[in-house]
């Protein structure tokens, strides 16, 4: 695990954004599996920006979103298919036939994971694969459980990314109860692996990624056995020991 602190959301976000943008440059057809939630729009704004300068096309670029509410359609201001649009698709050159996000509102939506899962496998897996954390630790709406689900499912959200994901609506009832979200499985088959962490709100389960015990109670510590992950987080959000900064960072745990 590559662990590279940053003591700006700007500079997070930039350089996120450089990593992406490295992965296209080198092969343009490149599978991006995308994230939401606040931490990553910065790195989308500064996508949106390279590709208006000229510098980035992402005209092969397929992608994969990680995840969506459950009963949510497309047009909802609150779902994940709406955020990515409104926050990167409308603004650079992905072709609409190579964007996936899970239909929230499908008249199946077990065989919604089936499919999304097929198209997943079909392209050969996620090249590069984005994510951020929740508060509890979760990565996508795998949520912590004594049991993960493998492959792309449908999530009872936990109490806490419920109350966590309230902000974005008018109250607490509106908040969708279910999701469907790519499955750990999915997610550690990436090629590459990034990991955006920004918030004070975000110290306990980055130090558990860190330093704890591989469980299954702390989804995002199933990346300590993954063997390309770079981990881009707030310094403020816990105190690096010396024997942290002494690390030689590139190198993989």
């Amino acid at each position: 695990m590559e662990i590279k602190p940053i003591n700006s959301y700007n500079k997070m976000s930039k350089l996120a954004a450089e990593m992406v943008a490295e992965q296209i440059i080198n092969k343009p057809n490149t599978v991006l599996g995308l994230a939401t939630g606040s931490t990553p729009v910065g790195m989308y704004r500064e996508l949106v920006r390279m590709h208006r300068e000229g510098d980035l096309d992402l005209s092969q670029v397929k992608t994969f979103n990680l995840d969506e509410y459950l009963g949510l359609s497309p047009e909802h201001s609150q779902s994940y298919h709406y955020y990515m649009y409104e926050n990167f698709f409308k603004y650079v050159n992905i072709r609409e036939e190579n964007i996936h996000i899970p239909k929230g509102n499908a008249e199946d939506p077990v065989q919604e994971c089936l499919d999304y899962e097929k198209k997943i496998k079909g392209l050969g897996g996620i090249d590069l694969q984005i994510l951020g954390i929740g508060v509890n630790g979760h990565v996508g709406f795998n949520e912590p459980n004594i049991n993960l689900e493998a492959r792309t499912h449908i999530i009872q959200l936990s109490n806490e990314t419920i109350t966590a994901n309230s902000r974005f609506f008018k109250n607490l009832d509106e908040v969708p109860k279910k999701a469907i979200t790519m499955g750990m499985a999915t997610i550690m088959k990436s090629k590459k692996i990034i990991l955006m962490a920004w918030g004070a709100e975000k110290k306990k389960p980055i130090l558990k990624v860190i330093s704890g015990p591989i469980a299954t109670e702390v989804p995002a510590s199933l990346l300590q056995v993954h063997n390309d992950v770079i981990l881009i987080v707030d310094k403020k959000i816990y105190s690096f020991s010396s024997a942290i900064n002494s690390l030689s960072y590139p190198d993989k745990i």
